[in-house]
């Protein structure tokens, strides 16, 4: 086993959208690991453990991730292994996820002992404005990631598939900015390039009027809200700080 230090990258499919509604049915994970480089690479050959989620799948998450309950039904219970895959050890950095907010629903402080998280999402909106979306998958092939084993990241919503595609955007994500911005970033809503809804969608928020981008700040979305905030700061020069790429610009 390496002694380097790394990130574990975990994917869930579960039943449904939140515990205790809902329950996991496979994890997934693959390891980004420090070289002694001084540069980020996958390590290992990752996994996934299917999990029996005690409680129907529904046929509307079936229909995504294509796992059947006879597939589950002699598996292990969530916190029989979840403790195996998520536990720190002293190498580990942090864990990471694809809009990890979802995946720490169900991975609680308690199996993870605490540890930090790197949301991959939240991250892409910070330092690729420019995608046409931030889904795992649309930004799989819009930044066609060095190294990336097409059938490795197939089939899609499928936890390892999954983990692993993801673990080539933290690895770059790395590769631009510090492991300290990443995890600030991640604890922060998401800053969104573009308006997400309304007549205005898809436009840069510079390009709106003030009293519309005031109207957000009571968006329902804590992301919108954040936004909004952010944007308004920056036209009034406050103390917050606004949208910006690594390099310091603002957008």
């Amino acid at each position: 086993m390496s002694s380097r230090q790394i990130i574990r990258v975990v994917d869930l499919e579960t039943t449904g959208s939140a515990p205790p509604a809902h329950g996991v049915c496979e994890i997934g994970w693959q390891d980004v690991a420090l070289g002694e480089d001084g540069r980020w690479a996958l390590e290992g050959e990752g996994g996934s453990i299917l999990v029996n989620p005690g409680r129907p799948i529904p046929p509307i998450t079936q229909a995504v991730h294509h796992i059947l309950e006879e597939q589950v039904a002699d598996a292990p219970w969530w916190h029989d292994i979840a403790r195996q895959v998520l536990d720190p050890w002293p190498r580990r950095l942090a864990l990471a996820a694809h809009r990890a907010d979802f995946e720490q629903q169900f991975c609680t402080p308690p199996l993870t002992h605490g540890a930090d998280w790197i949301c991959t999402w939240k991250c892409a909106l910070r330092l690729w404005p420019d995608s046409p979306s931030f889904s795992n998958q649309v930004l799989r092939y819009w930044r066609k990631p060095e190294g990336l084993v097409h059938e490795r990241g197939l089939p899609v919503h499928r936890a390892f598939p999954d983990a692993y595609v993801t673990a080539h955007h933290l690895r770059d994500m790395l590769g631009e900015a510090s492991l300290a911005q990443l995890l600030e970033w991640s604890r922060l809503p998401g800053l969104l390039p573009r308006v997400r809804s309304g007549p205005d969608r898809g436009k840069d928020w510079r390009e709106i009027d003030e009293d519309v981008v005031e109207g957000f700040t009571y968006d329902r979305d804590p992301d919108v809200r954040y936004t909004a905030e952010q944007e308004l700061a920056r036209r009034h020069g406050g103390g917050a700080v606004g949208r910006q790429t690594v390099q310091g610009a603002l957008l």
